[in-house]
């Protein structure tokens, strides 16, 4: 696993060809984008810390086009194929800003050739991040305790927005940046979930503790089976990083040790698969599903 994707930065000085088809984006909000539950605003908890100031890279369809859907998100700069151009103005999706027409090959040189763009490439402001004193008191909140790899990272946050998670908490140093690779798996989660980054990861799960969570971590030596622990709102689950799992720390903290009881031969998941499984547990014993 890796500990943080490389920043893909356009290179300087490099005019872009092409024209600007401004006529050919009606101003109308994309069928079927995503709409953005609301998230706590940004407050003044002192353990609070954000990534790098620098913009985020966002590509590939789904993850830009939310990105385009989600008001709070300023958008830098936007880097369009003819083809994606095409397709944004017939399914009458907005773009905010004045694309540039590129071609693929553009792209690729900023991205690399195994990144799947699909014709779209954008620059953004990260979002603002709520601070753990203004989380909801209601539903399921996400604790990842150093979990590297952007793509599991990614994952789960696309899992988190199935299961309307109201946010994720994760650790300052440890974790990757919500950019690139993790912003590409999420496939547009990253506009949904609310992201708290933290640098002290038992002092924000002591703050939860004192605010009424029931803090519940995930891990293989766990005491109880997540199936039959009797489960309260509002929860904040806990799942620690392939490999050694949860810190000694962070399970102190946490209320409650479990661990996901499996049928089969193979007794553990990928740490993405898992948080999944686990989502579906919480949110049907805390009666959240449809």
């Amino acid at each position: 696993m890796t500990d943080r994707p490389p920043k893909a930065h356009p290179p300087k000085d490099r005019p872009l060809k092409g024209r600007t088809p401004k006529d050919r984006f009606a101003k109308h909000p994309g069928k079927g984008a995503p709409s953005r539950r609301g998230a706590p605003a940004r407050g003044n908890w002192r353990d609070q810390a954000d990534h790098a100031d620098g913009p985020v890279i966002l590509y590939g369809w789904h993850t830009v086009t939310a990105a385009l859907a989600n008001p709070r998100r300023h958008i830098r700069k936007l880097l369009l194929t003819e083809n994606a151009a095409r397709r944004l103005a017939d399914e009458r999706i907005e773009t905010r800003i004045a694309p540039e027409i590129a071609r693929p090959q553009v792209i690729d040189q900023l991205l690399g050739p195994d990144a799947v763009h699909q014709g779209l490439f954008a620059e953004a402001d990260p979002l603002p991040s709520p601070d753990i004193a203004t989380l909801p008191q209601d539903g399921i909140v996400l604790v990842l305790d150093q979990i590297t790899d952007p793509h599991n990272v990614g994952a789960i946050m696309r899992s988190a927005a199935a299961f309307a998670v109201k946010a994720i908490v994760t650790t300052a140093r440890h974790s990757p940046e919500a950019t690139g690779v993790l912003a590409k798996s999420a496939s547009g989660a990253l506009e949904l979930v609310p992201l708290v980054t933290v640098q002290n990861l038992a002092r924000a799960l002591t703050a939860m503790n004192q605010r009424g969570f029931m803090t519940v971590g995930l891990d293989s030596a766990g005491s109880d089976n997540l199936a039959k622990v009797e489960l309260t709102q509002p929860l904040a689950l806990v799942l620690g990083a392939e490999g050694k799992g949860l810190r000694q720390l962070t399970r102190e903290t946490c209320r409650v040790m479990t661990r996901l009881d499996m049928p089969g031969d193979i007794k553990s998941l990928n740490v993405s698969n898992a948080a999944a499984l686990a989502l579906y547990i919480c949110a049907s014993r805390l009666g959240l599903m449809p």
